[in-house]
């Protein structure tokens, strides 16, 4: 897969550079990037030497040195066409990717239709979001519980309306949620939208609607997810972003499946930047899916069905040596409901709601 990868990107550097001067793109470039990341953490959850944490993604393993990843990115961009593939390895796709075509983060195609539309068709990372895949991208390293639960991932068709530099707007066609194959012959539609109405914040509203239930099932599950982001520089030194989310299900409540079923969500998250090099942020979350439709059913301990609710408070401090560079050292305590025992102390036969994690990170990308 490496080699086709490097082949592919070869190929597309040579076209770019041959032809005879009709045919040549003056504004064509292709360049390589990387990002890595690497981590030490510890949970408080015991799972096991070298097992898979509960809601595996950033660090996702206890009491050990990791890779969360190394990702390399080619990227060909002209004034008509474009497109950008990335491969990925380390505990980032193999505890959390999709295990159809894991090593692939993204590979899409696109050209220009005008000067302000494009579509672009192929693998992509979702579109929805408060929170980005990756550390690099967000202010905190771990991900909230909703972002663990919404899409990641995405196959379909995009166009991009950029009708000046303060609107853009995109309509997404695509084969499920958090999927590259689909799991039945319906496709999901999202949007996206983001306002910049400054240089100091933007709001933005992603949406993706969808039958995510197999063919057998009847009736079907409509679900429609809405998420809404705030971002501002409150200071030169304060930063905000607040999201909200709410995602339905049709046909999915526990007490009658006839009715429809709700998540909740709400993230706040601050970021202090003390120094040009140091800062520190926080960043608190509450998550509930009580009919368990994104993650799945269990019985509490007083033998109720229900799904997952939770709180959590991040606590982070950052060191950026570079401005391409970080080192991260971050804590969170997860609170379930009350009833919801589903984490392990560690050298015990109890179970709890709660797990304090711990992690460092340091990471570059070039």
């Amino acid at each position: 897969m490496k080699r086709i990868f490097f082949l592919l990107a070869a190929i597309i550097f040579l076209y770019s550079t041959k032809g005879d001067s009709q045919n040549k793109d003056s504004t064509a470039s292709f360049k390589m990037s990387g990002y890595v990341d690497a981590y030490y953490a510890y949970f408080t959850d015991s799972v096991g030497t070298n097992n898979y944490q509960k809601f595996p993604v950033i660090s996702p393993k206890s009491n050990v040195f990791g890779l969360n990843i190394a990702q390399f990115t080619g990227q060909y961009v002209s004034q008509k066409v474009r497109a950008i593939a990335t491969i990925h390895f380390g505990d980032i796709p193999l505890s959390a990717w999709s295990p159809v075509l894991n090593i692939i983060q993204e590979a899409n195609a696109g050209f220009r239709i005008n000067n302000k539309l494009w579509v672009d068709a192929g693998l992509f990372k979702t579109h929805i979001g408060t929170e980005a895949l990756l550390p690099k991208d967000n202010i905190a390293s771990s991900l909230s519980m909703i972002t663990f639960y919404e899409p990641w991932w995405q196959a379909g068709v995009k166009l991009s309306f950029t009708p000046n530099d303060k609107f853009l707007l995109c309509l997404h066609v695509l084969n499920g949620y958090n999927t590259y194959v689909d799991n039945n012959k319906k496709k999901s539609v999202g949007i996206t939208f983001n306002y910049y109405f400054n240089n100091k914040g933007n709001i933005s509203y992603y949406n993706l609607f969808g039958d995510e239930s197999p063919e057998s099932n009847k009736p079907s599950q409509i679900r429609i997810l809405h998420n809404l982001v705030f971002t501002y520089q409150i200071t030169p030194k304060l930063k905000t972003i607040i999201g909200a989310d709410h995602i339905t299900q049709a046909h999915s409540s526990i007490a009658d499946s006839s009715k429809s079923a709700n998540v909740f969500s709400e993230i706040l998250t601050l970021k202090n930047q003390l120094t040009n090099k140091f800062g520190m942020y926080v960043r608190g979350e509450f998550f509930s899916d009580k009919n368990g439709f994104l993650t799945g059913t269990f019985q509490d301990s007083k033998n109720i069905v229900t799904g997952y609710k939770s709180s959590a408070v991040t606590l982070g401090f950052e060191f950026k040596p570079m401005e391409n560079a970080y080192i991260r050292l971050e804590g969170r305590n997860i609170m379930m409901n009350k009833d919801q025992e589903i984490f392990h102390i560690a050298n015990s036969n109890k179970n709890t709601n709660s797990r304090f994690e711990t992690m460092l990170n340091m990471g570059v990308w070039f």
